[in-house]
């Protein structure tokens, strides 16, 4: 029986590397892509020491704008074709607006936006083509909301929950399913990245582990959930936000994020 063969971005850490070792169980053949070769490289040979599977790598830095079309050249080089793409990569930036990196802000959105939109429409081709495949997009529970002090990811991550809800009714009938993961406070390196590793009281609440988030994940892309919700406060924070009128939930958001 052929193996899937399984693109990640963003495979190395987080909720990407807990995805990464899923897919490694369930031997699937593996393309991971980041922007460290050592630690591509030893993750490959773990990975390859430990399960019965194929698994390479791509070293490129999603802000680059030729990345996308760069990993599918990479990819269509080899004679592969992808069966499904996991849009993992992605990070975030906290302060106001007006006193951050305008070029941080760019970058983020070339990466949480533009490479994700590219690399589905390279790999969704050829999905097509061979009438099957899946998609899953690492979005986020601020993708319900607007995000004071986070103003910029809050809306690129709008844009991913927006993005493949579209798609998944786009492609019915044409075998793709897509999905969205949306966690919630989750224990990754997010918030180094971000400049805030205390700066919410989100830090501060029962944060779920990436295991858990990427095991939930999984289990419900497979089951052809389009919007996933991992954990009882993940899946509650939607309603409240449907129910309550937009300034409220914008003072909320805005108040949490100030809070140390």
């Amino acid at each position: 029986m052929k193996k899937d063969l399984v693109l990640i971005t963003g495979a190395t850490s987080g909720i990407g590397l807990e995805l990464t070792k899923i897919f490694a169980k369930k031997r699937c053949n593996l393309i991971l892509v980041a922007r460290d070769r050592k630690k591509l490289d030893h993750l490959r040979r773990k990975l390859r020491s430990f399960y019965d599977i194929e698994v390479d790598f791509i070293v490129k830095d999603l802000t680059d704008d030729d990345s996308a079309e760069y990993i599918y050249q990479k990819v269509k080089n080899s004679g592969k074709t992808v069966d499904v793409l996991v849009n993992n990569a992605g990070f975030g930036d906290y302060g106001k607006f007006l006193d951050a990196s305008l070029e941080k802000q760019n970058k983020m959105i070339k990466c949480n936006i533009l490479a994700l939109t590219e690399l589905t429409y390279y790999f969704a081709k050829d999905m097509k083509n061979k009438g099957r495949g899946r998609i899953l997009n690492t979005a986020s529970i601020g993708s319900f909301m607007p995000g004071p002090l986070m103003s910029v990811y809050y809306a690129t991550k709008a844009y991913v929950l927006s993005f493949t809800e579209a798609l998944a009714e786009e492609f019915k009938g044409t075998g793709i399913k897509v999905s969205a993961l949306c966690p919630g406070p989750t224990d990754t390196g997010f918030w180094k990245v971000a400049n805030g590793e205390a700066v919410t009281t989100i830090n501060k609440l029962k944060n779920k582990s990436p295991k858990d988030v990427a095991k939930y994940g999984y289990r419900k892309m497979k089951q052809g959930r389009v919007i996933i919700l991992p954990g009882f406060f993940t899946r509650m924070a939607p309603l409240f936000i449907r129910l309550a009128p937009r300034k409220v939930v914008r003072k909320i958001v805005y108040k949490v994020q100030k809070m140390k």
